[in-house]
């Protein structure tokens, strides 16, 4: 039996964009379905708004929404019939529909049937079912998975307003880079153990330092500066990659060999490089299982 997710202490603060990070297989979508009662833990304990979970789920299922895969709507009836249909299930007012399509941006688009939306406003309209019943945790697993550039920036600014509003919001994904523009605080995970977790600026804080250095005579310059004891790799870019912590030093290693500075810029760190130090020694798994019945909780 593979142990899916192993010792993850995983804490939540209220308010904001919360990231839950890692690549495809590392347990995200198993640590979902057990917080929504999808799945059972062997042991441990989990709870929501501090409410022991599964057993007292029902007292709190109704200030939590969830997508974690892609509900079913009717594919022939507007995405605002498709809402009103789902009100109706719940006890929610035709005014809860009206706020949930205007949040997600669609208000607009609400008389167009559901088969006619492109994959990223299904996305959104996934999202506001799981909005009209006025959650104060809303959890989304991979919700920019298979979307093109303009639907990813439709989702992230979903996102990013649901945040400001008050909403807490926990994103799952593997998609580093773009979970970076909403997060304020992210939980990294590989191979269903916790890795780092915390606010995002202080994630990005500390580190190997580096500098991005251009000159014009890119051999003399990996020369000189290995010589002085600093690391140098060469990019892509024809830049040379130089770790310091003293960028007045890289300048007099250069200046003392006559090499003088086209530029040089502070390499700044991002979730994803944050992400490839935490696993450098770990051996990450291929499959996560992903098999729910029903997408919107």
């Amino acid at each position: 039996m593979r142990v899916a997710v192993e010792g993850l202490d995983l804490a939540v603060p209220a308010g904001g964009v919360h990231g839950f990070l890692g690549p495809n297989g590392s347990g995200k979508t198993t640590t979902i379905r057990m917080l929504l009662g999808l799945a059972r833990a062997t042991e441990g304990r989990m709870a929501l708004f501090g409410q022991e979970v599964p057993h007292h789920l029902p007292a709190v299922i109704n200030r939590v929404g969830a997508v974690v895969e892609m509900p079913k709507f009717s594919p022939t009836i507007s995405a605002r019939r498709n809402l009103l249909l789902l009100a109706g299930a719940i006890g929610a007012p035709t005014s809860a529909v009206d706020r949930a399509l205007e949040t997600v941006g669609l208000d607009g688009r609400d008389g167009d049937r559901f088969k006619s939306f492109s994959l990223g406003m299904k996305q959104r309209l996934a999202i506001a079912a799981t909005l009209i019943k006025d959650p104060e945790l809303l959890i989304l697993d991979e919700p920019t998975n298979g979307l093109d550039p303009a639907g990813i920036r439709e989702i992230r600014d979903t996102i990013r307003d649901l945040g400001a509003r008050g909403v807490t919001v926990l994103i799952s994904s593997h998609i580093l880079a773009e979970v970076q523009q909403v997060c304020t605080s992210a939980t990294i995970i590989g191979n269903g153990r916790l890795l780092a977790s915390g606010a995002v600026a202080d994630l990005l804080d500390g580190g190997t330092e580096a500098y991005a250095v251009t000159v014009p005579d890119i051999a003399a310059a990996t020369t000189a500066l290995q010589a002085a004891g600093l690391p140098v790799t060469a990019s892509t870019d024809g830049a040379l990659h130089v770790e310091s912590d003293d960028p007045g030093r890289v300048t007099r290693v250069l200046a003392e060999h006559d090499l003088w500075l086209t530029s040089l810029v502070p390499l700044r760190r991002d979730l994803e490089s944050v992400f490839l130090e935490l696993t450098a020694d770990e051996t990450l798994g291929h499959h996560e299982s992903t098999d729910l019945e029903d997408g919107v909780a």
